[in-house]
């Protein structure tokens, strides 16, 4: 079982940046891919970013390309999301989640066995 606690949301203006972190228990941390989801007011949640197991690989949605970027440290058992140039529209809560030991699909919550009670970001125009 994976435990997950995400931190570093709250209050940004436009053009800010924040970095969310996402601590994770148990042993099995090194070996799944990781994910980041965000549900806006409103809205279904949705595909932020994730990365594969080592690291080498990563993933992103066309909204947030080029702006945000997903890291980890398995020494650590932390995943990372930077978020540059904030805008308005990226205010949602954001979701840290574990991929199933073997996802058939890395940008939907189906891919996910394990998630964060998420992290509140709000950005200011």
């Amino acid at each position: 079982q994976v435990q997950l606690v995400e931190s570093g949301g709250g209050p940004v203006q436009a053009g800010g940046s924040l970095r969310l972190s996402c601590g994770a228990s148990g042993r099995t941390f090194n070996s799944r891919p990781m994910g980041w989801f965000r549900r806006a007011p409103g809205k279904e949640r949705e595909f932020v970013a994730a990365i594969s197991s080592t690291g080498r690989s990563s993933w992103y949605a066309d909204s947030v390309k080029g702006r945000f970027t997903i890291s980890r440290d398995n020494a650590k058992s932390t995943v990372y999301l930077q978020m540059n140039n904030l805008k308005p529209e990226d205010t949602a809560v954001y979701y840290c989640a574990a991929a199933t030991t073997y996802p058939l699909t890395l940008t939907s919550r189906t891919g996910y066995e394990y998630w964060g009670q998420g992290t509140q970001v709000t950005v200011s125009s």
